[in-house]
């Protein structure tokens, strides 16, 4: 019998809170089991590890919030206009990944120094491009201030939205 798509999806997300709330290096197989009202040999028959699980609700997550981001990148608007595009896409994904968010902020950088990992230090190059880039133009078309210093700013509307997640219900 195939685990069905679903039940994988119901797995990763019991992970996902699970990792989110303990760690991964905190976090057990049997954990995550328990969580899942399964044994723990049981969750083997659909991941072959923690380190699986930890890196599909990842790059889950980052392919899915590139994806928006490229769309908002793609669409051709004023400097000021991506800025307020990419903020809005960042709630999106947070409203959308929560438990994944919180995991790639407590995990992300040690876990970029393992090989299977490398997507996420790439991941964060890309990001701060994007972000940078962004604010370099708005300054070069006179968008924003001529002084304003674009690493500072780019680190306070990155930190500002994405420690959000701690905090941000929709509605």
């Amino acid at each position: 019998m195939t685990p069905t798509p679903e039940r994988r999806r119901e797995l990763l997300a019991t992970a996902a809170e699970v990792f989110a709330a303990q760690g991964y290096n905190a976090t057990t197989v049997r954990r995550i089991a328990d969580e899942a009202g399964m044994l723990a040999g049981s969750l083997y028959y659909h991941f072959d590890s923690k380190e699986s699980m930890i890196d599909e609700i990842l790059s889950t997550f980052l392919d899915e919030l590139w994806q928006g981001y490229d769309e908002v990148l793609a669409a051709g608007l004023g400097p000021r206009e991506t800025i307020e595009a990419l903020v809005t896409e960042s709630f999106r994904e947070i409203d959308r990944h929560r438990p994944a968010v919180a995991i790639y902020q407590k995990e992300s950088r040690h876990l970029a120094t393992q090989p299977r990992f490398a997507y996420l230090a790439d991941s964060q190059t890309k990001f701060e491009k994007a972000w940078l880039g962004t604010l370099e133009r708005g300054v070069t078309e006179g968008v924003f201030r001529d002084d304003l210093d674009i690493r500072l700013t780019y680190r306070f509307v990155r930190d500002t939205v994405w420690v959000a997640a701690s905090w941000y219900r929709p509605g």
